[in-house]
């Protein structure tokens, strides 16, 4: 009889939590997927940052580790993220993200074809030495901030 109630409990408490994960709202999920992708580039990137500033040592196998974490972040298919509907005008407080990201004629995607070349190239240097990442990381800021200021708000 125990055997039995364990699965049926199982199952029951499932049956409440299901409703409560399909009810959140789709634009919701879309942002906070965003907001987590953003979260892991910038993980990623802030070691980066630091080394090519001489705030922390530059390490060579680290390097090459963060560089291709971005590199791998690139190969996921995130267009579900980036859901119409979803800007900062639609979720105040809850959102960065400009009504202008999917305006007509928004350079939005050659944006993000600047970013994935930069991170190409700092992945393939990244751990060859300092002074040959150095100039990597600022095209890799460079395509990060030409983004931001179009499309996010300040």
């Amino acid at each position: 009889m125990r055997i039995l109630s364990i699965p049926t409990l199982l199952l029951v408490s499932l049956s409440f939590t299901a409703p409560v994960s399909a009810a959140k709202d789709p634009e919701e999920s879309a942002i906070d997927a965003r907001q987590g992708e953003m979260q892991l580039r910038a993980f990623n990137t802030g070691p980066l940052v630091a080394m090519a500033k001489g705030d922390i040592p530059y390490d060579a196998e680290m390097a090459a580790t963060l560089a291709n974490n971005l590199k791998v972040l690139l190969s996921l298919d995130n267009g579900r993220a980036w859901m119409k509907g979803s800007s900062n005008e639609d979720y105040p407080g809850k959102t960065e993200a400009l009504p202008a990201v999917w305006e007509s004629g928004s350079e939005i995607g050659d944006r993000g074809e600047a970013y994935a070349q930069a991170v190409n190239e700092l992945a393939d240097v990244a751990g060859q030495g300092l002074d040959t990442m150095r100039p990597a990381v600022v095209n890799l800021g460079d395509a990060c901030k030409a983004c931001h200021d179009d499309y996010r708000e300040d």
